[in-house]
């Protein structure tokens, strides 16, 4: 758990000093305001435009630079645009979808921007996805066209042909078929309210298979606006370091709303590695990056070495920066703004640490309530019917207000969206949407996450559903039942996955061929990191309070059960070793 300090109050003199370093950048920050007050959904201002408008007027800046290559802002669109005439001719207009399927490039982005352009919606698959949950996935957005990465040809292999749209295009196939295109911008680009949706963002949510939250244009804008304009600051000549996967909310709208806010390049890595990490910092003159918690602690993991100080990152972006390494990183790493914030695909509202104040999530100026919760997490109350908010400086369940100022965008389906809407909270008529998460009041508007409610937990910076593990481990022969909860290993964030499996009569549980099947049948952020073997289930209607006791037994009292840790995916599941949480902490296990 974080320390105490993650949970100190907000003073006044915290907001003044925090004014005092926004200073410079007031001229900057003015220009972005009014973005974070009053965006219209009706205006005419999308990412579409917002680009085209930067490659029109500095066509030579850098806007793209992978492995030390730079591409400038007016190469970027104009092959954007060609790619955009491909998507064209193939029907795509305005809410069509087109699926993308990639590791991080400059194909996956330039793909993505040609289809905003038009006014569709990119859907972000995860690449780490595999069976029928990728299959589940690619369904849901009845996309008019698939593009795909080549290096992600083992998952596109695993989707059914009847899930595949009529046109796909590898990358290859996608420049060739872009050859002579037109390289003006779509005349619709310039005519899309910000209402239109922009991206479909895969989700686990609460429960069961995944869930295509939607980002539009709008709240995408709410991003350039409040965290990158009034939080990230980034001057045009900055350089921001992303080595998250595009298809990941951190990458895609905060990291590219911060630079779009200034008109700054991108620096796309292929994948995080904590050993070169530093080394392709330097090599793309990065200035900024952004993290998620597991990526700060595995760079602290690294041996101390000459570019630890090499470099020229003075601002970083992300959540999950730990309270206990927040000082540690900054001072270790030369870093002198941590802009800490909390957010969520689906949710309406995001805190951002605009005022430089350490351990905290940071501060939000929409409505939003934290409320008493009950045993299963569910908001509790009273004998009026209705909701409690916790006294000051509580731990409770974070809710934001739904309005015509603050819409919801939610899910692709409407039931699933509703299922989170709580209604005739506080009055009759009014409505919230509900987190999930349990965070601390700090004052002022600020707040710290504190953890994860309900039947799903986040482990390296995704969320994961417990019925979706449960489903592939009860799809195993051998495994009668399961029950799958996240626990705490020290020395890292959020909860790995640990599944409790009864084993049906007369089957023997092979440990390696159970993580095979995993595998098989979940993304590899999803295998649980620990098995208990139990005799039986206590029974009861919803198993939620043995959950909780499972959960909180987890892998150190469990017993005489014996518990398997996941080596990797050539060793599978071992024997338990006192070791294994500490190889854990240290990214030593599992590997691959």
């Amino acid at each position: 758990m974080a320390s105490s300090e993650a949970h100190s109050a907000v003073g006044l003199t915290d907001l003044i000093r925090g004014v005092v370093k926004m200073a410079p950048h007031a001229p900057n920050m003015i220009k972005h305001l009014p973005g974070l007050i009053h965006r219209p959904p009706e205006a005419q201002r999308t990412i579409g435009s917002i680009f085209a408008k930067h490659a029109d007027a500095h066509p030579d800046r850098p806007f793209i630079r992978f492995e030390g290559r730079s591409m400038t802002y007016g190469e970027v669109n104009r092959r954007v645009n060609r790619y955009a005439a491909v998507l064209t001719e193939c029907g795509v207009g305005r809410d069509d979808v087109v699926a993308i399927l990639a590791k991080n490039n400059p194909t996956d982005l330039m793909a993505i921007l040609a289809t905003v352009k038009l006014g569709a919606t990119a859907g972000m698959l995860n690449y780490n996805q595999r069976g029928k949950v990728l299959a589940h996935s690619v369904s849901l957005l009845d996309a008019t066209v698939l593009v795909y990465d080549p290096d992600c040809a083992e998952a596109f292999a695993d989707i059914p042909a009847d899930d595949l749209p009529k046109h796909v295009y590898d990358f290859d196939e996608l420049d060739a078929a872009a050859e002579g295109r037109s390289e003006r911008n779509p005349q619709i680009t310039a005519t899309l309210p910000a209402s239109t949706k922009a991206f479909y963002i895969f989700t686990s949510g609460t429960t069961g298979m995944p869930k295509a939250s939607v980002m539009s244009h709008n709240r995408w804008l709410a991003n350039l606006s409040g965290i990158g304009g009034l939080a990230v600051r980034l001057k045009h000549t900055d350089t921001m370091y992303v080595a998250l996967p595009l298809y990941h909310n951190n990458a895609l709208s905060v990291s590219l709303g911060s630079v779009l806010a200034s008109g700054a390049c991108i620096a796309i890595g292929r994948s995080f590695s904590a050993s070169k990490f530093w080394d392709d910092v330097i090599r793309n003159r990065a200035t900024a990056f952004c993290y998620i918690g597991e990526l700060c602690r595995y760079l602290l993991a690294q041996p101390e070495k000459p570019t630890d100080r090499q470099h020229a990152v003075k601002v970083i972006i992300g959540n999950g920066m730990r309270s206990e390494i927040w000082d540690e990183f900054s001072e270790r790493f030369g870093i002198d703004r941590i802009v800490e914030f909390y957010g969520a695909s689906e949710l309406n509202l995001a805190f951002v640490n605009a005022f430089d104040v350490a351990r905290t999530a940071g501060f939000c100026p929409l409505p939003y309530k934290i409320v008493q919760y009950d045993e299963h997490g569910d908001p509790k109350r009273n004998d009026a019917g209705r909701l409690v908010e916790v006294d000051k400086g509580g731990v409770g369940l974070l809710i934001a207000e739904i309005s015509e100022r603050v819409p919801l965008d939610g899910y692709t389906d409407p039931e699933e969206t509703e299922k989170k809407v709580i209604r005739d909270a506080f009055k009759k008529g009014d409505a919230y949407f509900n987190s999930g998460d349990l965070v601390r009041d700090q004052g002022f508007s600020h707040i710290a996450f504190v953890d994860r409610l309900g039947d799903t937990f986040r482990w390296k910076g995704e969320n994961v559903a417990t019925t979706e593990v449960e489903g592939a481990l009860d799809s195993y022969p051998a495994v009668a039942q399961s029950v799958v909860y996240g626990v705490e290993v020290d020395g890292t964030d959020g909860r790995a996955g640990m599944g409790a499996v009864k084993v049906r009569d007369g089957e023997e549980l092979d440990p390696g061929k159970l993580a095979a099947h995993l595998y098989d049948h979940l993304p590899s952020y999803a295998v649980p990191l620990f098995l208990r073997v139990v005799d039986d289930f206590e029974q009861t209607s919803t198993f939620k309070n043995f959950k909780v006791q499972l959960r909180d037994e987890g892998y150190a009292e469990a017993g005489d059960d014996q518990i398997y840790v996941l080596a990797g995916k050539e060793k599978g599941y071992v024997e338990f070793y006192d070791e294994y949480p500490s190889d854990v902490a240290n990214a030593k296990a599992p590997k691959g």
